[in-house]
């Protein structure tokens, strides 16, 4: 089986590519290791300024695949670790984002600086929908970046935002064609590594704030997060996921 991500040098940006367009990019433990450990690459060699992550194909990355996720608690530490990846970070992300963004293909834009989103992009965190809560620090980020009300709407209600609202509400940096899309995020990634380094990597560290909240807020989720996956309302709304049915959550 193929590894489903690609890791590409191009002129001292790390891109990281979801390449699963099949199952719409959604992610296995084996492909969150290989990101974890190309965000471990990046950080540790000076000759790599800035990562860009993109997915192949019509979606940008459909979250967690279930299957996989349910197997055994492999999926959900190989997640958790990759989340901590990217939330310690110290050099610019870029992201380019086409199509559904579902579940942590949204929460990791939250860790990222630039993200560039075609007009079809669509972002959903449906968490709460499965019977389960936030990760990657979204229950602090989400209200941080979108505002309490359009936050509670995604976390709460599971709606999801269009690429208009994700850019009026400061989630995405701007909207791009989608035949531009990938281009356009590789320019910016290209110019950042441009700048006095310096400066900009204590700039991204005066933007971010202090790091132990967010990390503080990541194990507090993922505590959470485990309890809950034992939950008779996780199993309901999972299985009624793999049955193709409405939960009702009044079961047992």
């Amino acid at each position: 089986m193929k590894e489903a991500v690609a890791v590409i040098e191009n002129g001292g940006v790390l891109e990281i590519l979801i390449d699963r367009p099949e199952k719409k990019n959604a992610l296995t433990a084996p492909m969150y290791r290989v990101m974890t450990a190309a965000l471990a690459e990046a950080a540790s060699r000076a000759d790599i300024g800035a990562v860009l992550f993109s997915g192949r194909g019509e979606t940008f990355c459909a979250g967690n695949d279930l299957a996989d996720f349910m197997t055994g608690p492999d999926g959900a530490e190989a997640a958790l670790d990759f989340i901590r990846a990217i939330a310690r970070f110290e050099k610019p992300i870029v992201a380019a984002v086409q199509g559904m963004a579902v579940g942590v293909g949204t929460t990791m834009l939250f860790h990222c600086d630039l993200v560039y989103a075609a007009p079809d992009a669509a972002f959903v965190m449906p968490f709460v929908n499965l019977g389960i809560v936030p990760e990657a620090g979204a229950s602090l980020l989400a209200p941080a970046v979108l505002g309490h009300a359009k936050a509670a709407a995604m976390l709460l209600l599971g709606e999801p935002m269009d690429a208009p609202g994700a850019e009026r509400a400061g989630l995405v940096t701007a909207l791009v064609p989608a035949d531009r899309l990938l281009d356009h995020a590789r320019a910016k990634a290209a110019l950042l590594i441009t700048k006095p380094p310096e400066a900009l990597l204590a700039t991204r560290r005066l933007m971010k704030g202090d790091p132990a909240s967010i990390s503080a807020r990541i194990e507090e989720e993922a505590r959470i997060f485990r309890q809950a996956l034992q939950s008779p309302e996780a199993r309901e709304a999972f299985a009624a996921f793999f049955e193709k049915r409405p939960p009702d959550f009044r079961r047992g």
